[in-house]
């Protein structure tokens, strides 16, 4: 469904209306640079956000709920965070610049310099009729980190991108490609270090070439009066595979989206998803997955954790192509409602234009079970230990599935950390 055709504005449309003529002439990039923002932008204009009366927005009315842009504000002394896994190399953006970064295994480059010399026009484009994010992002983007896992290269140690930030917008791109026959981890960590508002939008282009094996982890932290609007597209190639893991632990609206394309025969993809959801925090994660060609797999499993007045939200859509048979996908969104006054809204959807598949999905919402409780009080547990070592357990299941312990451990120390301020 294509945005709006006509628009009123909202003050946070106004606002980003002035802001983009206020700082067009400051933003990097060449003529087609110029000439694609400025396509994005008019679409965005005209359209305005989007809401509810489109189908992927229905959830989230993005032109109600986003009330205010924060205005630009000096940046902040930021103190670098040490990596989520002690001794990984560390590549920084600090509060929307990217800071110059030599690292061994990895080819990395400030976005600036793409949109400079204009080879980031092509990708500057709406993904969808829909993509209000693409659109916002491609309009004020500045900078952000261009990074190549070099073919046939196998890098022990996992690369943390560290988006780190205080008030203000801040709009960044992350092109990520992992080249034929390479390995290695990539982690996009988003952080806040002040409790003023901050609009944060983020695109990531992950290419996994063939016989690359990839893990992708998105990492969201930002401050409890922020808006994150974060995108990932993913393509994948012959023989790929890529474990993706996201886990949203911050923010105070946030929309999280996944475009997947399977485009090579023979590749595996897995997707796991953590979301922790308290105070009054809106979160969606909406997932559109192509299945394109035959012989692919896929599995997605998102587990969900909601207290006080949260709300949150998973749409996922699987598409299997008329030539994709053979296509094996599995899709489930489980939920722990452990307020009366939370919510928690699954939408999970299957087009299936082949006929010789394996495709199922399955969602859950229910509380802490009794007799679990049972069992642990039973043995000397007190009642509120007990509830936050099922919810623990509940988590931690799914993040034991990757393979490098230390980033488990370190996923698991996160959870556990917010947990224990929101139980």
């Amino acid at each position: 469904m294509n945005m709006q055709t006509t628009n009123r504005q909202t003050p946070a449309e106004t606002t980003l209306v002035e802001a983009f003529t206020a700082k067009f002439s400051e933003l990097p990039g060449d003529g087609n640079v110029v000439a694609a923002r400025d396509v994005l932008f008019d679409d965005l204009k005209t359209g305005g956000l989007p809401t509810r009366r489109i189908e992927a927005w229905h959830y989230t009315d993005l032109k109600t709920l986003l009330r205010a842009i924060p205005e630009d504000a000096p940046a902040p002394m930021i103190e670098k965070r040490a990596a989520l896994v002690a001794g990984a190399p560390i590549a920084y953006v600090m509060q929307g610049k990217a800071i110059d970064a030599q690292i061994e295994g990895f080819t990395v480059a400030s976005y600036a310099e793409s949109l400079s010399d204009g080879t980031a026009a092509a990708t500057l484009v709406a993904a969808s009729n829909d993509d209000a994010i693409g659109r916002i992002n491609g309009s004020f983007v500045r900078d952000g980190l261009s990074v190549v896992v070099p073919e046939d290269s196998i890098v022990v140690n996992p690369l943390e991108l560290q988006v780190i930030h205080g008030a203000g917008q801040i709009h960044s791109r992350f092109p990520v490609r992992f080249g034929k026959g390479s390995k290695a981890t990539v982690i996009e960590r988003h952080l806040s270090v002040t409790s003023d508002a901050a609009l944060v939008s983020s695109v990531s282009e992950i290419e996994v070439q063939d016989g690359a094996e990839a893990t992708y982890i998105v990492l969201q932290q930002q401050g409890a009066a922020d808006t994150h609007l974060g995108q990932l597209r993913i393509t994948m190639g012959a023989d790929a595979k890529l474990r993706l893991f996201v886990v949203n632990a911050g923010g105070k609206l946030v929309r999280q989206e996944l475009r997947i394309d399977v485009q090579g025969e023979n590749s595996d993809l897995s997707i796991r998803g953590v979301n922790l959801l308290g105070g009054e925090t809106h979160t969606d994660v909406t997932m559109v997955l192509g299945h394109n060609v035959p012989n692919t797999s896929s599995t997605e499993v998102f587990r969900n954790v909601v207290f006080d007045r949260a709300r949150g939200i998973f749409q996922g859509m699987i598409r299997v192509a008329p030539d994709a048979q053979k296509t094996d996908a599995k899709m489930a969104c489980n939920t722990l409602l452990m307020s009366d006054d939370g919510e928690f809204s699954a939408k999970p959807e299957l087009e299936i234009f082949a006929d010789d598949v394996q495709c199922g999905h399955g969602a859950t919402v229910a509380d802490i079970s009794d007799n679990h409780l049972y069992y642990l009080m039973a043995r000397g547990v007190p009642r509120a230990k007990a509830r936050a070592m099922l919810v623990n357990a509940f988590v931690d299941e799914i993040v034991e599935e990757l393979e490098d312990e230390n980033l488990v451990a370190a996923l698991e120390d996160i959870i556990a950390d917010w947990l224990e301020h929101h139980a």
